[in-house]
């Protein structure tokens, strides 16, 4: 990809990939904020303000290198908003709202640009210079999100859906799946550069993106 090309895709892609991954983060901290654990609002990350969840590297440099290899999808993380379940009042049970936050919100912003495409649609033609690229950013927000919400619900610890299957499992199986953590992103690692990863999301990723896109498209 050239480098004009790279600016394009960047100016597409960023705020939607910043807002999919802070308010991601924003809303795990909210939640648990309302359930009792106030280290987030006490560290002072329940707030939009992207300078406090840019991590260089999720945040910036992997995004951009997935953009300059061409890769079908878009991938980000911020840094975690930190979350003592201890002084969660049911540590068990608000660990699966607390995890299911970052991924709803995810589907919410997914949906709300999926409301926003749909209006560029319905925009007469000399508003093209708005459409175009309004809608180009919310096709990229669509993807964006789903493919947050997606794999962060794979169940393997540290992930979001490893948290709710600890929740959610009887106390022995939950504690065999927590002893995973530490090795959880290895594992994914190790997903990711065999391609078995993009086999496991790449269908419900493009097919929940492709039915949201064309949602919108037949409001013509």
């Amino acid at each position: 990809m050239n480098i004009e090309g790279i600016l394009h895709g960047i100016s597409i892609w960023a705020l939607p990939v910043m807002l999919a991954i802070v308010l991601h983060e924003v809303a795990h901290g909210w939640v648990a904020d309302k359930l009792g654990d106030d280290t987030a609002r006490w560290m002072g990350r329940l707030t939009l303000n992207p300078l406090k969840h840019i991590d260089p590297i999720g945040t910036i440099l992997v995004p951009v290198m997935l953009l300059v290899i061409g890769s079908p999808f878009i991938f980000g993380y911020a840094k975690p908003v930190p979350v003592n379940f201890r002084k969660l009042r049911r540590p068990k049970q608000d660990m699966v709202w607390v995890a299911l936050a970052g991924p709803a919100t995810n589907v919410v912003l997914a949906l709300l640009s999926t409301a926003l495409l749909a209006a560029m649609f319905l925009l007469p033609a000399a508003w093209g210079w708005l459409a175009e690229p309004v809608g180009l950013m919310c096709q990229a927000s669509i993807l964006i999100n789903m493919v947050l919400c997606i794999f962060n619900l794979i169940p393997l610890p540290p992930l979001d859906g490893g948290r709710v299957a600890v929740g959610l499992l009887p106390g022995a199986m939950a504690y065999h799946l927590s002893r995973l953590e530490p090795f959880g992103f290895i594992i994914i690692i190790g997903l990711l550069v065999s391609g078995v990863l993009q086999h496991i999301i790449g269908p419900p990723v493009f097919g929940s993106a492709e039915w949201l896109i064309g949602l919108a498209g037949s409001v013509l």
